[in-house]
């Protein structure tokens, strides 16, 4: 008879398409279930927190609800960052884990609800005779609310024969979250009077436009509004047409497009939370600039918006554009006279920088000239953040994988390749991460190289050094030995788990990323690129904290 742990696998398996984990006591009943089930694939992870971490990265690069798994106990608080990680990003997450047994905990019992609730994350825990239906309320919460929760099997029943799997109901999902009354008609057709009126409109998307699915309309919007477009860092690529798209937001921008940004007389946001840094400590906008936010919040989410249109992306972008054909109103030109490509051109450095390092620049733009054009970035958390995000550009919001921001953690990068690979199987998976972050993640680094192969390619930007801690604390005159790290060979740590490693010192050397993308993914092995950056380049978006808080 099937056991409470396969009425879990069984009902979770209806609704996920990857399972990630870590293998132990709590859970090992789960994973026999799911291996038995057979349908949905495992992959095995080396750290629990690797585990979430991936499932994470899987769910922002393919849209697919996430699933995790580890054991009770030290297991269960392995994964703690990551939980609070996913629930800042509003990840969609089942983590599977063994719990105490239901007579009470053990010596070493820790109480994991309490614990999951710190970071956000509801809990709920299966029964004998309830698991399947409880299986499908976590999966129901987790896709309802957005939010990573936690699926407790108690281990005195993981094993208890609990009957034949029930069917279980279709989940009860929200629609999207349409305007209605009319406050929110007249709401829209003020928004679509400024934007007719507008001589210099600017649209800005950001990853809740992409959950949306509000490209297509988005375009629509620009090409009636003859509007510049732009991107947060979650959000670049929404819009269709790239001919007059700005990039990215924030400190990650050009300094011209962010210039252009600043002089439009009107900026719709779509799906976009307006952080510090997306609006660049309150710079992004200029006092004069009418800005008008749309989001499913509450209420908007910066000081600086003007107006606030509740509802979803697609359907506010589709309501605006009936509104301007109702209008009449025609493009404002300005996106025709904008010079583009002048406004998107950034520094490319020197080579190498004054103390005989690598230039973080030069070896951003070469690097991007050389990566496959189908390709994933998945980054880390750290100063170099910045040199992925203004100099490779990617097509769409689920090919650049950014886990550890919303958390500001770092140490999440090596785990989220796995994820990122598994998503987009066909694509070039491409990490950027810090020597500071690489060697907190170093358990999954053989996760990264064996999953990905030879469609994996990471990049350490080794700069022997907590980079941000240096450009902030230690520019303040506190003492810099805690932020400096002894320089560690990461070609040499690639090469023992099978990958290859190249130490960069120079432009030149960046040859063999070249060599390595002319020769097919199946017969190459996935590439360590150990930048030995200097640490006196600091990133714009950097400069901008570093004024903020001086």
């Amino acid at each position: 008879m099937p056991s409470v742990s396969a009425h879990v696998a069984t009902t979770l398996a209806r609704h996920v398409d990857q399972v990630f984990g870590v293998m132990g006591n709590g859970n090992a009943h789960f994973l026999d279930a799911l291996e038995r089930e057979g349908t949905v694939p495992y992959t095995a992870m080396r750290h629990e927190a690797g585990a979430v971490v991936a499932a994470d990265a899987y769910h922002r690069a393919s849209g697919r609800l996430a699933a995790a798994t580890a054991t009770y106990g030290a297991g269960f608080t392995n994964t703690l960052t990551a939980l609070a990680e996913a629930r800042q990003a509003h990840i969609p997450l089942v983590l599977v884990v063994g719990d105490e047994p239901t007579s009470g905990p053990r010596p070493w019992g820790v109480d994991q609800i309490a614990l999951a609730s710190a970071v956000g994350a509801r809990t709920y825990t299966v029964g004998r005779t309830d698991a399947a239906a409880t299986t499908a309320i976590a999966v129901e919460h987790a896709l309802t609310y957005r939010v990573p929760t936690v699926l407790a099997i108690p281990y005195d029943v993981a094993t208890r024969e609990a009957g034949p799997v029930p069917e279980t109901p279709a989940l009860a999902l929200p629609a999207p979250l349409a305007p209605a009354g009319p406050f929110a008609r007249g709401a829209i057709a003020d928004a679509a009077a400024a934007l007719a009126s507008a001589e210099r409109p600017v649209l800005l998307a950001g990853r809740g436009a992409w959950i949306a699915g509000a490209g297509d309309a988005l375009g629509a919007l620009a090409d009636a509004t003859g509007a510049l477009t732009a991107g947060t860092a979650l959000g670049r690529g929404v819009f269709p047409d790239t001919r007059y798209d700005l990039g990215v937001t924030g400190g990650f921008g050009a300094e011209g497009a962010m210039e252009a940004v600043r002089s439009a007389d009107v900026a719709v946001v779509f799906g976009a939370s307006l952080n510090q840094f997306t609006m660049r400590f309150g710079d992004l906008f200029a006092p004069g600039t009418r800005v008008i936010q749309v989001d499913v919040a509450p209420a908007a989410t910066h000081p600086n918006v003007g107006a606030y249109l509740r509802g979803d992306a697609r359907l506010i972008a589709e309501a605006l554009v009936e509104e301007l054909r109702t209008l009449g109103a025609t493009p404002s030109g300005w996106r025709e006279s904008a010079d583009l490509p002048a406004l998107r051109e950034r520094p490319v450095g020197d080579g190498l920088a004054a103390d005989g390092r690598l230039d973080p620049r030069t070896a951003a733009a070469r690097i991007a000239e050389l990566l496959p054009e189908d390709r994933v970035v998945v980054s880390d958390g750290g100063h170099f953040i910045g040199w992925a995000n203004m100099y490779w550009p990617v097509a769409s919001p689920d090919r650049m994988i950014m886990v550890g921001t919303a958390y500001q953690s770092i140490g999440l990068g090596f785990p989220s390749v796995a994820g990122a690979a598994l998503a987009h199987p066909a694509s070039t998976i491409v990490l950027t991460t810090g020597d500071g972050g690489g060697l907190m993640a170093l358990a999954d680094l053989e996760s990264a190289v064996r999953v990905a192969g030879g469609r994996g390619v990471c990049v350490v930007w080794n700069d022997a050094a907590y980079g941000a801690e240096v450009n902030l604390y230690g520019l303040k005159g506190l003492a810099q030995g805690p932020m400096r790290i002894p320089e560690v060979d990461f070609a040499g740590l690639g090469a023992a788990v099978g990958a290859e490693g190249v130490v960069v010192r120079t432009p030149d050397d960046l040859e063999a990323l070249a060599r390595w993308a002319a020769r097919p993914a199946s017969e190459r092995p996935f590439l360590v690129l150990d930048l030995r950056i200097s640490g006196a380049v600091i990133a714009p978006y950097q400069e901008e904290i570093i004024r903020v808080n001086s």
